[in-house]
């Protein structure tokens, strides 16, 4: 195992076209659960010039408008080119409406037990959780840097603190690392899209990059609780390739669920390859990759390692996955097969208790603007500034310290 390494992870706007498919299927995803808490959806999006296709295939009580629930995420999200907006774009459908089974309405918060056990899961995942110290959030630093600069290239927009850029961007964030610990920053990277209908208020390129470095990358290093910035050695890159004029779906095309790096680890540890977005909690690839986040970040969070990496594998019919791997990379305070008895016995991995414990049929209902929309940009995990994410609460450092004490000397 590398002890001195440099690692890059990068992050997307919200408008990346990726990203907003990733939206628009989560969005779909909110009002069905909205509407009826016990709906069966998956739904899949793509983008591309002037055209939204949507495939969905559900069991629901609620009648959804799903060509104006992507007009509304297209709109909130900042399209207004000719060539790509709200109001203009075509938007086709292929939509599967299927018959409602009674263990559809199934209220897991009532269940016992011995009920939650006999709920199998409907498809095979192999999903990932991890936690490390390199942040407050305990996330890998790139990819937690990544999704700060995103955000702040969006809020720089939003803010109309530059008024000609447009929703597509890219950032990049490569981390040296000495003896697996962050070192020191590499290399910075922010790629911004500019407005092509209003040449006359964009600046030239020289003060375009100008801009984006005061405005972007030092207002996010700007925070004094960041232990690493950039310094004289660090590159920086701006737009290298040159300006980016209008981006977005008129350039390139989008997918849901392409990004599961950026919606994870940044490829600091593994994912899964299932995609996160468009899916009901039903769906143990999605909420799987929950459960074995907040697994991981407790065991981190408790001291019992500095990194932490939880995989569960998961066989269509069965209740609980049919294996469960610990790896802390040799930073583990007690032996890896002990940790993962530890999460066997004391944390809930079955598809109808992680419903349950995190209340996932309900959220949309309970947090204003939906829920899982929220999640489709800047990542699934590591999300400090959402609230109270369920997955991401620490809230079995006690339970853990008590098994670790009396299975070894802690």
């Amino acid at each position: 195992m590398k002890k001195d390494f440099m690692f890059i992870s990068e992050s997307v706007t919200q408008g990346h076209p990726d990203k907003l498919c990733d939206q628009i299927s989560d969005a779909i995803v909110d009002h069905f659960l909205r509407h009826d808490p016990y709906s069966r959806v998956v739904t899949e999006c793509a983008v591309s010039t002037a055209i939204v296709f949507i495939a969905a295939r559900f069991q629901s009580d609620a009648m959804i408008d799903f060509p104006k629930i992507a007009r509304q995420v297209i709109k909130q999200v900042g399209y207004e080119e000719s060539s790509f907006s709200a109001k203009t774009c075509s938007i086709v459908t292929s939509l599967q409406e299927v018959a409602s089974m009674n263990d559809r309405y199934v209220d897991e918060r009532q269940l016992s037990d011995e009920e939650i056990e006999a709920i199998p899961v409907k498809n095979q995942a192999t999903v990932f959780g991890f936690a490390c110290r390199q942040t407050p959030a305990l996330m890998p630093l790139p990819i937690w840097l990544a999704h700060q600069l995103a955000k702040r290239l969006t809020q720089v927009r939003q803010d109309n603190i530059l008024s000609y850029l447009t929703p597509d961007g890219k950032t990049q964030v490569g981390v040296e690392y000495r003896d697996r610990l962050p070192y020191r920053l590499q290399s910075i990277t922010v790629i911004a899209s500019q407005d092509s209908s209003s040449i006359a208020k964009s600046p030239n390129f020289q003060q375009f990059q100008q801009d984006i470095r005061e405005t972007v990358i030092d207002a996010v290093f700007a925070d004094d609780s960041l232990l690493i910035k950039p310094d004289q050695e660090t590159q920086i890159f701006i737009n290298p390739d040159g300006p980016l004029l209008v981006g977005g779906p008129a350039v390139h095309s989008g997918l849901t669920g392409r990004k599961n790096a950026i919606d994870t680890y940044g490829e600091y540890s593994r994912h899964s390859g299932a995609a996160l977005s468009g899916k009901d909690p039903t769906r143990i690839d999605r909420i799987g990759a929950y459960a074995a986040r907040y697994a991981a970040k407790n065991l981190v969070a408790a001291g019992l390692a500095d990194e932490c990496e939880v995989q569960l594998s998961y066989s269509i019919g069965i209740a609980r996955p049919i294996s469960i791997q610990v790896q802390t990379f040799g930073t583990g305070k007690v032996p890896d097969e002990m940790l993962t008895e530890i999460l066997e016995k004391h944390f809930e991995f079955r598809l109808a208790g992680i419903i349950k414990q995190f209340n996932l049929r309900f959220l949309p209902s309970l947090i204003k603007g939906g829920f899982y929309r929220k999640l489709a940009a800047y990542g699934h995990v590591g999300r400090t500034d959402l609230g109270v994410i369920p997955w991401e609460e620490t809230n079995q450092i006690s339970l853990l310290h008590d098994c670790a004490n009396k299975a070894y000397i802690f």
